[in-house]
Parts: structure tokens; sequence; C-alpha cells
């Protein structure tokens, strides 16, 4: 017995020696560790194993196969993009280069119109949009993109939500028309396949036809759904103008009613007669919070937001979907009603032509159609001078030359509700821009600056100049409180055990260079950027490695459960 207890003494020791033994794949040195929790920085290494955090604290005789020399550097978690857009973009460029330069090691995606389930109907109606970017859409269900993410290889960690836009148009097409209680069923058979596929929720996007015809009634028995999978509703909300409280309502009441969390996406007061609205925004959702409701919000924090110029257009013109828009412009009747509309404040909600001082505040942003490749980064008033032309007929020309695919970014937010937001602790950050790059395909576009600047412009512009928020505070709202609201146990905090995204930046030089005039920017001062555990940035510069995974919903281990 004596000689066997030694042998069993031994054995143990020799598996704690090889333990000990074994290099870390990387450790990073003397950094200010800053975990994401909004606690004070302190300094300490970080080690690295197995795309894991292995060890924190300090870890001096440790033995690893690259060490990074962290002195006078910020070393925190990476940053998850709440709203993120690359469903598409990541399949033309991979590594997202616009992404990783700000830090971001996460994102999610899908709003509204989420890149599955897809018909050939949809496909055929996109297929102007598959054709800009040379993607062949060749699945069908989310699972099925999933898989072409992970045979591609991915930069980042992605997370999709299912669109309620995308399964009402899979069913009921681009009509406004209420859904019967068969289309009902089969509506909620989608989010729920997607659930079961790995979605992390479902999301809605109210201003965009087909969406604004959907009932608050069916929204509900989506979301009823997404949650008996542990999902989440995320909303860009009905309006987030002259009725934004009872669009946040609405919202509150999706969450009450089907038991399900509410992320209000881009939170934002529009229009310059709700300027100074923000503190009656903020007010509801604390008021909601304390009722119970699990509701929180994201900003990306510029005064300006980009979306389509057909938003500029009525609801009705939409009907029927693009082509139906097409034939509308060029009828002149119709074309005299849309006009009459945009020029009669009250005629819809989220009038965006009403919300503008005037087409000076409307900058053109992407088009498909090459002959108008000049107009990018051009005003539509200085287009209308250039056609000497009124600048509604412009407007309505342009989408009829590019076919409804042009973006713009539009100047209608004060800045002082932009801060108040972002200051609110249940509020994140999002980018609201698909990942880009300033080469290829990608690059002949002309995004909102944001695509490639919101994170860092928040650590330079409100953390370190304006001191509107601590360096602890703004790495929270990057890493722990995203992660905590999209329920992932294994990522935004700096801790052993958690998958190791890491950002390693000097605080004092980080910085945007994306501007309105030139977006196509990387920011600077990351000098490492971690995704699970394999460098993406190294010493400043891209590496182009490809470790990013597919972060799939709670619903998959449901499914795999009832299986």
């Amino acid at each position: 017995m004596r000689l066997f207890g030694i042998i069993v003494a031994l054995a143990s020791l020799s598996g704690r020696l090889s333990a000990q033994a074994e290099p870390y794949d990387v450790v990073i040195r003397g950094g200010r560790i800053i975990d994401g929790t909004g606690s004070p920085w302190y300094r300490g290494d970080l080690a690295i194993r197995n795309g894991r955090i292995a060890a924190i604290g300090f870890v001096d005789d440790a033995r690893a196969r690259r060490t990074i020399d962290a002195s006078g550097m910020v070393v925190a978690p990476g940053f998850i993009d709440m709203l993120g857009q690359s469903d598409l973009t990541i399949l033309v460029d991979p590594r997202l280069p616009s992404k990783i330069f700000q830090g971001i090691t996460t994102e999610f995606t899908g709003e509204g119109s989420s890149v599955a389930p897809l018909n050939d109907r949809i496909v055929a109606a996109d297929r102007l949009a598959y054709e800009h970017l040379k993607i062949t859409p060749d699945w069908r269900t989310l699972g099925q993109y999933f898989a072409r993410l992970e045979r591609q290889r991915i930069g980042i960690n992605v997370g999709h939500y299912v669109g309620a836009t995308q399964v009402r148009r899979m069913v009921l097409g681009e009509g406004n028309r209420a859904p019967t209680a068969e289309q009902l069923g089969q509506m909620r058979e989608l989010v729920g396949q997607a659930m079961r596929d790995g979605a992390v929720g479902v999301s809605t996007a109210l201003q965009y036809p087909p969406a604004p015809f959907a009932k608050t009634d069916e929204l509900i028995a989506l979301a009823s759904e997404a949650a008996r999978y542990g999902g989440v509703y995320a909303t860009h909300m009905r309006s987030e103008s002259d009725d934004v409280l009872g669009a946040l309502d609405e919202a509150i009441r999706i969450g009450r009613e089907a038991r399900i969390p509410v992320e209000i996406w881009h939170l934002k007061v529009a229009g310059k007669r709700n300027w100074g609205r923000m503190p009656e925004v903020v007010a509801r959702i604390d008021s909601a919070r304390r009722a119970g409701i699990d509701i929180a919000a994201d900003t990306y924090a510029y005064t300006a937001w980009f979306n389509s110029l057909s938003a500029m257009v009525p609801p009705w013109a939409h009907e029927g979907g693009t082509d139906s828009l097409l034939l509308r412009l060029r009828d002149p009747a119709a074309r005299r009603r849309i006009r009459r509309d945009m020029e009669t404040p009250g005629s819809w909600e989220n009038n965006s032509w009403q919300e503008i001082s005037g087409p000076e505040a409307i900058l053109i942003g992407a088009v498909q159609n090459p002959a108008l490749l000049p107009l990018q980064g051009k005003t539509l008033a200085d287009v209308a001078r250039m056609r000497k032309a009124d600048p509604i007929d412009v407007l309505l020309d342009l989408l009829i030359e590019d076919r409804a695919y042009t973006s713009v970014a539009v100047f209608g937010m004060s800045e002082p509700d932009v801060v108040l937001a972002l200051q609110q602790p249940w509020v994140s950050i999002n980018n609201d821009s698909q990942g880009t790059s300033p080469d290829g395909l990608l690059g002949q576009e002309h995004p909102h600056p944001r695509a490639y600047g919101t994170f860092p412009r928040i650590l330079r512009k409100y953390v370190r100049e304006e001191k509107r928020l601590t360096l602890e505070d703004a790495i929270r709202k990057f890493t722990s409180l995203p992660a905590e609201r999209m329920r992932l146990d294994d990522r935004g905090v700096l801790k052993r055990g958690m998958w190791a995204d890491v950002v390693v930046f000097d605080p004092a030089e980080v910085k945007d260079l994306a501007t309105f005039d030139r977006p196509n920017q990387l920011s600077q001062g990351m000098r490492w950027v971690l995704v699970n555990g394999v460098p993406v940035i190294a010493q400043g510069g891209a590496t182009g490695a490809l470790p990013g995974k597919v972060l799939r919903g709670p619903g998959t281990a449901k499914a795999t459960v009832s299986h």
C-alpha cells in the first residue's frame, strides 16, 4: 500500500510539472488591464492557451511561444458591435479590416431583412445587390449560410438575428396585408427554424417597407417564438422622430407580452423638431426597466444616420417591391403625390424630408450604378446645382437611375441628445455599418465614417478629449455590457477560462481617421487584436488570419436536446 501511495503521488507530481512545463501560446506582459466590468485598471500579465485565457495576474516565469510587451498600453476584452451589417460583405472580404482596426472582435447583425431565410423569389428581387458584391446566394436557411461561413473562415466572431421582415417576405411578399392565422403559423415556424439553426433572436426594422405593414400583434407572435428558444428581440423602432415615445411603448409591449429581452438599436431622436427630447426617451426606458422590462439600447454616437435614399419616399409608394416603386416614380400622377406627401408635415410618420434643414443635409453615399459614382460624397444640394434641377426631382430621379439602391448620410440629430444617450449605463455601442475595406470592390463605396471609426472615435472624442466617459466605462460599454445583453457567458470580460478576444492599444494614441468627405480610412492605435487567441492585428498591421467563429444562439442547444 505504501508503494502504491508513492506511485500515485509521483504520478500526480509528474502531471503538475508537465502542465507547468507546457508553454502558453501567447503571454501579454505588463499592460494596464481593464477587464471589461467597469472596475479600475490594474497592472498585470495575461496568458493564452488553446484560444482561451489560461492565466491572468503575473506569470513572469511562464514560457510562451509568443510574448507581447504591453508596457504603457491598455489590455482589454475585444469590442462587441451590437449591429454590424456585415452579413454579405464578410463573403467579399472575410478579414473585415474596417472592423478589426477598431478593435471589434465580435459582431451581431440581421436588421429586419436578414441574410436568411431565402427563397427564389426573394433572390430574384434582390439580384442587383448580390451582383453588385459578386455573390452567389447558394444558401436558403440560416444553417446553410453558417456552414458557408465556416467553410470559408472569417476574421471575427459573428452572430445573426432572423429578421421579421425576411419571414414576412417569405410568406406574404411585399404587400400591405395582414397574415392569416395559417400564414402567421408559417412565419412563426420560419423563426423557430432559424432559432434552431442558431439565430440569437428576432429583429425588426419597422421604418423600411414592407416592415411598416406589420401590426404589433404580428410582431408579438414572432417575438414569442424567438423567446421559446432564449432569444432577444432587437428593433429599429417604428419611429425615431415625432412618435418616438409611441414606438418605445410598442417595443416595451412586445417585450412584456412576448416575455423577451428588448434591444433598441441605434437609439436616437431624429429630426430638428425633436432635438432635445432624449431626456424623455431615457425617462421612458428607465421607467420600463424599473417595472421589470428587460430593455436596453445601443448607439453609434454620430449626429448623422445612414440609410437608403428610398426611405425619403412614403411607404405606400413601396408596396409591391422595388419594381412597383420605380413604376410609380415614372408615373407623373404618382410622382406628384409622392412629392406632395414629402412636402406635407405629418403626411406620414418618419417623413425624413420634414426632419432635416434641407437638401444640404443629405450626403450621397454608396451607389450601384457606375455612372453615378462621381456623385458619391456630394450633397443632394450639390447634385441639384450640377443638374440645374429641383432637389426633390433630383432625389426621385436618383432612385430611378440607381434602382433605389442609393445610400445616404442624413444629418438630423443634435449632439446633446447623442451624448446623453451614450452616457446611459444601459447603452452599448454599434457600428450600424457593414464591414468594409479601403481596397478592392468594397473600397469603391462611400460609407458613413462610422463604418471605420465608431469605437476609436468614442475613445478619442468622448473619453480622451471631452471626458464624457471614463476609459473603464467606455470599455464596459464595448465589452461586458453587450456580452451580457447577448447572453455570451464566455466573452466580454478578461477572466480565466474565457475566449481570448483581446485588444492592446495606447489610449493616448487611438483615434478615428474616417470623415464624411474621406470615409475609407482605417482607424489607428490598435497595436494587437486577438480573436480566439489568434492575432488578426500584430504590431499595428493586419495578419490576414481568419480565426473567427459563428456564435450560435441558445436555440441550437435546445434543438440538439429535442432530437
